[in-house]
């Protein structure tokens, strides 16, 4: 499975929390409202900026269980939120503390969601959850989650998958075919079999209504501007670097179209939020 740089990760955090769609973020408050407690499970969780963005949307007692495949990034987020939190309580492996009237506990647990995906869910937590995740996937993967979670009759909050919009302002020559070999190397295989890329968002609502499922949208794209300048610089670098191996776009063109969305007036990536209980 693909791992990921805690420094992107952190760099990505300030506009992945400006960026979450309303309409599904409230529909999932509505959805335990009136709830004195919850527990979570949050896939792929990183560092736990998912948990950092959603807390004060959720009940006052909170109980999360933060799964990654990477035990670098298991450590950083018990770093990052321990410092997070102010002082945290140990307990057991777990951390405790309250935030503004709320209660959470926050388990981590490393394990490989190629397998035991179902494994995981069928602990029947109250919310499963996952950001910037589901476009790493197959669809194959996506099928196999939604029996799981149709299963266990459990509702999904997952947000920021990509979508495949892209958008620079302003402007370069070979936008278009640098977006092009941008979605080919997306939808190599991230560990999970062929990603399912920028149609991943597509293919989980389609999963999920086929299997009785109530699912909102809502569009949460990126809006960068020069106070964005490191994440534009360190996007367009990764955006060049995946480009690069494909071998579609010219070397000389690809450098060009890099130096000029180093710090463009504005850029907008996009992305898709949902929120899907049974029906």
């Amino acid at each position: 499975m693909s791992s990921f740089d805690p420094q992107w990760l952190s760099l990505r955090e300030p506009a992945d929390r400006r960026s979450r769609a309303p309409g599904p973020r409230d529909a999932c408050a509505r959805h335990f409202s009136g709830r004195e407690r919850i527990t979570v499970l949050d896939l792929g969780a990183g560092t736990g900026s998912n948990l950092r963005a959603s807390w004060d949307h959720l009940p006052d007692r909170q109980d999360w269980c933060l799964v990654d495949h990477d035990p670098a990034l298991l450590e950083a987020a018990r770093r990052t939120l321990s410092a997070w939190a102010g002082a945290p309580r140990p307990d057991g492996e777990r951390l405790a503390f309250a935030r503004s009237g709320r209660a959470l506990t926050v388990s981590f647990e490393r394990a490989d969601l190629r397998t035991e995906i179902e494994r995981l869910v069928a602990r029947r937590p109250d919310l499963v959850t996952a950001a910037a995740f589901f476009d790493l996937v197959s669809r194959t993967w996506i099928e196999r989650f939604a029996d799981a979670l149709a299963d266990a009759q459990l509702p999904l909050y997952a947000v920021l998958t990509y979508d495949g919009n892209a958008r620079w302002e302003p402007g370069h020559l070979v936008d278009a075919e640098v977006n092009a070999a941008f979605h080919e190397h997306q939808t190599r295989d991230k560990g999970f079999g062929p990603a399912a890329g920028p149609l991943a968002a597509q293919a989980l609502s389609a999963a999920l209504r086929a299997r009785g499922y109530a699912v909102e949208t809502g569009d949460s794209p990126w809006r960068l501007t020069h106070d964005d300048g490191s994440l534009i610089q360190a996007l367009a670098n990764g955006i060049e670097q995946a480009v690069g191996e494909t071998g579609l776009v010219p070397p000389g063109a690809l450098a060009a179209w890099r130096e000029a969305h180093r710090q463009p007036v504005r850029s907008e990536i996009g992305h898709v939020d949902l929120f899907a209980r049974p029906a």
